[in-house]
């Protein structure tokens, strides 16, 4: 009866020993996509109020 609780406890422990593995786990980064904005985009409304002024003082 000893010799059986014995093997059992080393069908256990072989068990658990043997659930993973050694190497480290392969985590791959995250993908991040940046919004594409174009340089002038800032720069039409500031040109167009101007233009607007320019047209109101040579008037």
């Amino acid at each position: 009866m000893k010799n059986l609780v014995v093997a059992a406890a080393f069908v256990a422990a072989a068990s658990t020993a043997q659930a993973g593995s050694m190497a480290d786990p392969m985590i791959e980064a995250p993908v991040i996509v940046e919004a594409a904005a174009s340089s002038s985009g800032g720069m039409v409304i500031p040109l167009l109020i101007l233009v607007a002024v320019a047209a109101a003082a040579a008037s």
